[in-house]
C-alpha cells in the first residue's frame, strides 16, 4: 500500500496500522464494542432491534443523516428477506461505514513543481499550531525540504508556540512582528520557499470563528496572495477541527468550506473520544476528504487517514 502526496506517492508506514488501533480505541469500545452487545442473542430483525441500533449509531456521533440512511437500508433488507440474522447486520454497517468515506476521497492536488503551498485554517483551540509542526515532521520524513509561514499575527503567542513547533521538527520559519499583515507575511514567505528551493510550504493563519466576517475575508485576501506571487496555489487548504466536539464541528466545517474553499480536513484528539464516528458524518455531509487524523500528542501521531484501514481498525 502507497499514500498520497501532493508530489506523489510514499510507501504506507508498517506500524501505521497498529498506531490507528491504539489511537481509536474509545471509538472502538464506545462504538463496535456498544455494537456487539445490541446484536449478541438476538434470533432476528425487528423494530425493537432497529431502535436500539439507531440509538447506539447516533451516540457514536455518526450524523442523524448517516444514521437515517443505514437504518432505512436494514429496514428494507430485513421486509425483503435480504437479511434475517442480525449478526449479519454487523458486516452491512461496516461495509456502509466504508462506503460512505471511499465517497468521499478525492485524489491529492499533485504539484508538479515545488513549492507545494498548504494553508492550514480552523478555530482556536482545535489543535491548528499542533497540527503544523506534525505536517512539517511528517513531509521532512518523506524526504521533502519544508518552510513555515507565521501567518497569524492576531495572538503573539500563536508566533512563539509555531517556533516551537519548527524547531521540534527542524525546519525554518518565516515570521513578522506581532500586528502584522498576515499578506504580506505570507508574501514574504513565498518569496522565501521559491528562493531556498523549498518542496512545502505550511501557512498558519489565525484561529477564527466562522461567523467572523472579516477574518474570513483576511483569508481570501491571502489566498489572492498564494496566488500571485505562485499561481495555482494555495494547493490545498486543510480544515482542523478538533474530534471531541463532535456534531458541533460539522457547521465550523460548512462555513469554513464556504469562505476559505476547504480542500480537506485534518482531524485532532481522535484519540480522545468515543465519537470518532463523527468521521464518517463528515464524509457524508460535507464530502470533504479527511487528510489526516490525530490519535496522540507527540510528533509522530499524525497520519494519514485511509477509508479501508479505519474500518478495519474498528471492526477487527
Amino acid at each position: 500500500m502507497a499514500i498520497q502526496t501532493l508530489f506523489g506517492t510514499v510507501p504506507t508506514e508498517p506500524d501505521l496500522l497498529e498506531k490507528l488501533k491504539a489511537g481509536i480505541q474509545k471509538t472502538r469500545s464506545g462504538f463496535v464494542d456498544r455494537l456487539e452487545d445490541v446484536l449478541s442473542g438476538r434470533p432476528e430483525i425487528n423494530a425493537g432491534l432497529l431502535e436500539e441500533l439507531e440509538y447506539t449509531l447516533i451516540t457514536a456521533d455518526l450524523g442523524v443523516a448517516t444514521v437515517d440512511d443505514i437504518i432505512t437500508r436494514l429496514h428494507a433488507r430485513a421486509d425483503r428477506k435480504i437479511v434475517a440474522d442480525p449478526a449479519e447486520v454487523r458486516n452491512l454497517i461496516r461495509e456502509q461505514l466504508l462506503e460512505i468515506l471511499r465517497a468521499s476521497e478525492v485524489p491529492i492536488h499533485t504539484v508538479m513543481a515545488p513549492p507545494a503551498v498548504v494553508m492550514v485554517v480552523g478555530v482556536n483551540g482545535a489543535g491548528k499550531t499542533t497540527t503544523i509542526g506534525k505536517l512539517a515532521h511528517r513531509f521532512l520524513g518523506e524526504g521533502r525540504k519544508v518552510l513555515l509561514c507565521a501567518a497569524d499575527t492576531f495572538r503573539a503567542a500563536a508566533i512563539e508556540q509555531l517556533e516551537v513547533w519548527a524547531e521540534r521538527a527542524h525546519v525554518d520559519l518565516i515570521r513578522q512582528k506581532t500586528g502584522a499583515d498576515p499578506s504580506a507575511v505570507v508574501f514574504d514567505a513565498l518569496q522565501a520557499a521559491k528562493a531556498r528551493a523549498v518542496d512545502y510550504i505550511i501557512v498558519d493563519t489565525a484561529g477564527r470563528l466562522h461567523t467572523k466576517e472579516n477574518l474570513m475575508a483576511e483569508l481570501e485576501k491571502m489566498r489572492r496572495t498564494c496566488e500571485r506571487v505562485i499561481p495555482g496555489s494555495p494547493h490545498e487548504v486543510w480544515l482542523v477541527l478538533d474530534a471531541t466536539t463532535g456534531q458541533n464541528g460539522l457547521e465550523q466545517a460548512r462555513k469554513f468550506t464556504e469562505s476559505a474553499r476547504v480542500t480537506g480536513i485534518v482531524l485532532t484528539k481522535l484519540d480522545g473520544t468515543a465519537k470518532g464516528g463523527v468521521v464518517v458524518a463528515i464524509a457524508r455531509e460535507l464530502g470533504l476528504p479527511i487528510r489526516f487524523i490525530g490519535v496522540g500528542e507527540k510528533i509522530d501521531d499524525l497520519i494519514p487517514f485511509e477509508p479501508e484501514k479505519f474500518v478495519e481498525s474498528l471492526f477487527d
